[in-house]
């Protein structure tokens, strides 16, 4: 494991609306909404995730493999204010993010294939899937689009999400195009509840989630879209 990376416990459940309505009620009692939310208390993600030609990220997450990695251009309510290139790391049963920032022309030469862009010496997250696209061919391969509404406590550095309208875009790369065509990837009753801490939730938010009586599951956001996506073939699952 990487010392100087900060990592997190991260717990994933499938809940279906009344569910949902129920822990909410409890949580907004105890927590407080993400500042960064707008007036619905949500916002918009959408991520462009990259692999390998030999999909190793997907069949690493599919195969069960505790240690992995896999990286995404992520952006927020459809807007070029921030753009992230990302790689999440998965280690044992934690977490950690880095990431770079690109500019919204970066964006548009990594689109359009030009992924001489990355090779920025001094940034070594872009250098290292500069590395990727050189040697291991690692390309865009599916784009993952939802809403979020995340609550946030202190103390622990909790942050639990809902993460609801799972789609994808249908064969399209291009996480800016205002035409961009999604289909739902996930069953509309359904939302992802995640929970992310470091060492430890406080007892009372655990007892507002009830954890227990729910049924935790992967619930890769990746791995659901990329179903949909044109870049498989059925023997990939």
């Amino acid at each position: 494991m990487q010392k100087k990376l900060k990592y997190r416990n991260e717990l994933k459940f499938l809940i279906n609306q009344h569910q949902y309505f129920v822990i909410k009620q409890r949580l907004k009692h105890l927590m407080a909404h993400d500042p960064n939310v707008g007036p619905t208390g949500e916002y918009h993600i959408r991520s462009l995730y990259f692999d390998d030609i030999d999909n190793t990220a997907l069949h690493e997450k599919l195969g069960g493999l505790r240690d992995r990695a896999k990286y995404r251009i992520r952006i927020y309510n459809v807007q070029d204010k921030v753009i992230h290139f990302e790689k999440k790391i998965k280690y044992r049963d934690l977490i950690s993010k880095v990431n770079a920032s690109l500019t919204r022309e970066m964006y548009n030469q990594i689109l359009a294939g030009n992924y001489e862009v990355l090779n920025v010496p001094d940034k070594p997250l872009l250098m290292e899937i500069y590395h990727e696209t050189k040697v291991n061919l690692l390309r865009p391969k599916v784009i993952v689009d939802y809403v979020r509404e995340p609550y946030v406590f202190r103390y622990g550095n909790v942050r639990i999400t809902f993460d609801k309208q799972l789609r994808t875009g249908l064969n399209n790369l291009d996480i800016f195009d205002p035409e961009l065509a999604t289909v739902s990837a996930l069953d509309d009753d359904l939302i992802i509840l995640e929970v992310k801490y470091d060492e430890y939730i406080p007892e009372f938010i655990k007892a507002g989630l009830q954890l227990d009586g729910l049924n935790r599951q992967s619930a890769s956001k990746y791995v659901i879209c990329r179903k949909y996506s044109k870049t498989n073939t059925w023997e990939d699952y």
